[in-house]
C-alpha cells in the first residue's frame, strides 16, 4: 500500500486557547491513530487574534478513512472543529 500525506486545520474555540498544548494533544491522537512521528505543523491566522493549527502528516493508506481521528481530535478541550484540507498520495 501507499503513503498518503494528510492535511488537517483544527480550529480553537476561542483566541484563548493555547496552540501549542493543542498541537501536543492533536499530535499524540495521530501518533495513536497511525503510529506516524513525521508531522509538520502550521500556525494559521484567521481574523481578530483567531489562529488555526494546521497539520499535515505522513500515514499508510491502508489505514482508510480519517474519520475516526477526525472524532478524537475533536473530543479533545478546546476544539472547534477538525476539517480534512488535503490528502495526497506520497511519491517515493
Amino acid at each position: 500500500m501507499a503513503r498518503v500525506v494528510v492535511s488537517l486545520r483544527i480550529m480553537p474555540q476561542g483566541t484563548d486557547i493555547d496552540i501549542s498544548g493543542l498541537e501536543a494533544k492533536a499530535k499524540n491522537e495521530i501518533v495513536d491513530f497511525c503510529g506516524s512521528e513525521e508531522f509538520k505543523a502550521e500556525v494559521q491566522p484567521i481574523a481578530f487574534g483567531l489562529k488555526a493549527l494546521n497539520l499535515i502528516f505522513v500515514m499508510d493508506e491502508s489505514k482508510g478513512s480519517t474519520e475516526e481521528l477526525e472524532k478524537n481530535i475533536a473530543q479533545i478541550e478546546g476544539v472547534e472543529s477538525v476539517e480534512v484540507i488535503d490528502v495526497r498520495r506520497a511519491i517515493g
